[in-house]
């Protein structure tokens, strides 16, 4: 059986840490985590533009939550395999696997 999370804590108000049944303990910082977001939407923008395409010449505008230090706001699980987080720049579609934030908490 694949290891689960057993304690989750905050240390601040970036920083999250996850204890493991096999007894790991791992820190994760919301900028991380926000980056490798798995949602649909930031996949896509993390996905390189073919050289075919156009590329936008507008630059992207930020709103007055992503301009500032990125927090995390919320965690609630999703059935027994998952968590939603909630970040201050108000992202929150992502949702991340036991098995996903394992891996993230061991690179």
């Amino acid at each position: 059986m694949p290891p689960l999370p057993t304690n989750i804590t905050r240390d601040g108000p970036s920083l999250i840490v996850i204890h493991w049944s096999d007894e790991l303990v791992c820190r994760y910082a919301a900028s991380e985590l926000r980056k490798r977001c798995p949602c649909a939407t930031c996949r896509e923008k993390h996905t390189p533009v073919e050289s075919t395409q156009a590329r936008p010449l507008s630059l992207p505008v930020l709103s007055m939550a992503e301009a500032q230090p990125l927090s995390i706001e919320g965690m609630r699980p999703v059935g027994n395999y998952a968590y939603n987080i909630a970040f201050s720049d108000g992202h929150d579609s992502g949702i991340f696997t036991f098995e996903y934030l394992r891996e993230l908490g061991q690179a």
